[in-house]
């Protein structure tokens, strides 16, 4: 079935809004899963923050184009999808990438966030970090290492020069 002109220019607009609002777009090769596959995806995109839309790729281009953002080479070739991401960019990568190695049908194309472009590969890498609560977690920690250890030096210090006086009255006791 044709899509009317103005259905078009709809969709390249609310793809062109879909990249302007997001900072990373994971492309996707979809062919092949059920519905209830695509919305599981969609589901665990929408709890890290993101969407996930089946475009058309000469509209999605259109829109690419018009926006201002790369395209990732061969991309656009064969069904695709896109999750996009402002937030989780990680968790959006992570749910994508979880499905495609569980599902044979899905394929990561490749990402462009923030106008640079990676390949599969290097969206799968990004997908195996952890979550961003736990490297902000990691990172607090090291922040606060040098103040735990400072801490237990002054006290170590402390209790010694406590135990040194307490040795000290207590011969001065003894010899009185």
């Amino acid at each position: 079935m044709a899509i009317s002109k103005e259905r078009k220019q709809a969709l390249v607009t609310q793809y062109k809004e879909l990249l302007s609002s997001n900072s990373a777009l994971i492309m996707t090769a979809y062919s092949g899963l059920s519905v209830k596959e695509i919305q599981g995806l969609r589901s665990k995109i929408r709890d890290a923050g993101g969407s996930f839309h089946i475009v058309k790729n000469n509209l999605v281009e259109r829109a690419f184009n018009e926006a201002g953002v790369p395209i990732p080479e061969g991309a656009l070739m064969g069904p695709t999808a896109i999750g996009f991401a402002s937030e989780d960019i990680l968790g959006v990568a992570k749910a994508i990438v979880d499905l495609a190695r569980d599902v044979e049908f899905v394929d990561v194309k490749g990402a462009v966030i923030d106008g640079v472009i990676y390949d599969n590969r290097q969206v799968i890498q990004m997908a195996d970090l952890p979550p961003l609560p736990v490297v902000q977690a990691q990172l607090l920690s090291v922040i606060q290492a040098p103040a735990r250890q400072l801490a237990g030096v002054l006290a170590g210090s402390a209790r010694q020069l406590v135990s040194v006086l307490n040795a000290y009255s207590e011969t001065e006791a003894a010899a009185a």
